[in-house]
């Protein structure tokens, strides 16, 4: 990054680094910084009377300071929390050289800086516990400034807030908003109440790949890539559950794993082109078996997170305790509608989603139409868990069919909230059925259905060596945490998660300003004014222009000749021999 494209802030703060190495300070120095203690720590545990603390050593980012005479006070944040410190220029400078205090740490350091400090911990006149400084030393230096974050009687002033801005620069956010730290530090401690409650009953946790020769295991639309060295077309999993029936079919009586997933589609609050999911697959087991173990783990992660099972989730109250309700696909859609749709043929149903207000279109099968009505009218008025059961055959290509009821098959899914966490079944293992479902699939994806699956031979010659009775889970682990974290989008539970590009910044090149008359060296200082383009610059009042150019070229001591008042004028009313 040239200097042109610096602000004021970032310019001021590299010269100070070189400040720093012209002093023989580095900025970035090699080795280990040994810490001792917390933040939190000090502050939970300081006592007076014990005299505790004596010798510390903490890290952490500068987040305030208070510069003074010849001792002052500052704030540094790590990673539980933030703690005043107090510097004194007698103490981090011993012997005659002040240059320590009164250069190093009165004017080149800055807030967003990383320093290690040693000392001890007393409380101040004020009240508050503090680590009284004995040894400073810069650890990183920050080039370009942190966002304000004001705060003032309890209250925040200009919070760094914007979800697109938090998005982009997790990092930022993660500084400058630190409890948002603690949603995934959530997150992490809901997947490990998952993987105990999975290990203690000895199921294997395993890896499938990730590049896939066929894609499928869900309705989706693939990434797809190609291998040089293979010469063939490769997908991005949208899930790994014929992989892991596979497993079941060699021998192995429970398998999970916890797996990023890739689907090409449409991006929400509620979607990310990559997610995580955990899929558990368990032999001699159904859907019955695994809705008992669903509820029982859900409750689980709930008490092991909250310490109860209602957890609170915006103005609602939602609570994980079994038993769960159960109601089949058609009697919830009864239940909202007031339709019985358990007879109709492609046709009806088309009719009835379109009258109901469903999106649908000609590729859509019964499967698609009766999903579709069913996220219409009933899945967001399904806030507390419960289980919707019984899927017609059509919306489920890879589950067994109903013991009891013709048409339909062996399913579940967990709806929270309004929206699926959940999806199991008793699992299709019949291949010759497999391969019927395969095929009838096919026969979408040829009407445009592009989620439609497509044939796996492999898995079928897999089904066909044998696979016991099995039940299948997958559970969406974003959604889960945003449940369990009360965060009101998928985006605030993914550290990272997909952007659309930002669009580049139009910018003009130097003749389109020199040709409105403007002198070479000022055209840099008018793109730092803020005006990249003609069209910008000329939106500027000639003497507030006048009044930046001249302040800048003082400020910086760039030693240019002042324009005038007048020539400023005419190079805002001048046209551009290029548009001539």
């Amino acid at each position: 990054m040239t200097n042109q494209h610096l602000s004021e802030q970032e310019i001021i703060r590299r010269e100070a680094m070189e400040e720093l190495r012209s002093l023989g300070i580095d900025p970035y120095p090699a080795g280990t910084f040994e810490t001792n203690t917390t933040s939190v720590e000090i502050l939970e545990n300081y006592d007076p009377e014990k005299n505790n603390f004596r010798d510390v050593s903490i890290a952490g980012r500068i987040m305030t300071r208070r510069i003074m005479g010849n001792a002052s006070f500052a704030e540094i944040q790590d990673e539980k929390g933030r703690i005043q410190i107090y510097v004194r220029r007698d103490d981090i400078c011993p012997g005659e050289d002040n240059t320590m205090y009164n250069k190093v740490f009165k004017k080149l350091l800055d807030i967003g800086d990383i320093i290690g400090i040693r000392g001890f911990v007393f409380v101040t006149k004020m009240g508050e516990i503090s680590v009284h400084v004995k040894e400073l030393i810069l650890l990183a230096k920050s080039l370009s400034p942190l966002p304000v974050v004001k705060e003032k009687e309890g209250k925040t002033y200009d919070a760094f807030s914007d979800p697109d801005q938090r998005y982009r620069q997790r990092y930022l956010d993660l500084i400058v908003n630190p409890q948002i730290r603690n949603v995934f530090v959530k997150r992490t401690e809901m997947i490990n109440s998952i993987r105990r409650f999975l290990d203690e009953r000895s199921y294997l946790e395993v890896e499938t790949p990730v590049l896939q020769p066929v894609y499928g295991g869900a309705a989706a639309r693939p990434f797809k890539t190609y291998h040089n060295k293979l010469d063939t077309t490769l997908y991005l999993r949208i899930a790994n559950e014929l992989y892991l029936k596979r497993l079941i079919v060699g021998g192995y009586e429970g398998v999970y794993e916890f797996s990023k997933d890739f689907r090409n589609e449409g991006m929400s609050r509620f979607h990310n082109p990559e997610f995580t999911m955990i899929e558990l697959y368990v032999a001699y087991r159904d859907y019955n078996w695994m809705m008992d173990l669903v509820e029982e783990m859900i409750e689980k992660v709930a008490l092991d997170l909250h310490g109860k099972t209602e957890v609170k989730v915006g103005e609602r109250l939602i609570n994980f305790a079994r038993p769960w309700k159960r109601y089949t696909m058609f009697e919830v859609i009864r239940e909202f509608t007031g339709i019985d749709i358990s007879g109709m043929n492609e046709k009806e149903l088309y009719e009835v989603a379109e009258d109901l207000g469903a999106e649908v279109d000609n590729s859509m099968g019964k499967g698609k139409l009766i999903d579709e009505i069913f996220g219409k009218k009933c899945e967001p008025q399904l806030i507390q868990p419960v289980f919707i059961t019984d899927y017609p055959v059509e919306m489920s290509p890879l589950a067994r069919k109903h013991r009891d009821k013709p048409g339909l098959v062996e399913r579940f899914e967990a709806i929270v909230n309004g929206k699926e966490l959940c999806n199991a079944f008793s699992e299709l293992n019949d291949p010759l059925d497999q391969r019927e479902r395969f095929l009838q699939q096919a026969k979408l994806g040829e009407r445009g259905d592009h989620e439609a699956m497509v044939i796996d031979e492999d898995f079928l010659k897999a089904l066909e060596s044998g696979m016991p009775p099995t039940a299948g889970l997958g559970i969406g682990i974003d959604r889960l945490a945003m449940i369990m974290t009360d965060s009101n989008s998928i985006q605030d539970v993914i550290f990272f998660p997909q952007m659309k590009p930002l669009k580049k910044e139009k910018s003009d090149d130097d003749e389109q300003f020199m040709s409105l008359g403007i002198p070479a060296e000022w055209v840099k200082v008018i793109r730092k004014l803020g005006y990249p383009t003609v069209e910008s610059l000329k939106s500027a009042r000639p003497g507030k222009l006048h009044n930046e150019l001249c302040g800048y070229n003082k400020k910086y001591k760039l030693g240019f000749s002042n324009p005038s008042p007048d020539e400023v004028s005419r190079w805002l009313n001048e046209q551009p021999d290029y548009k001539k």
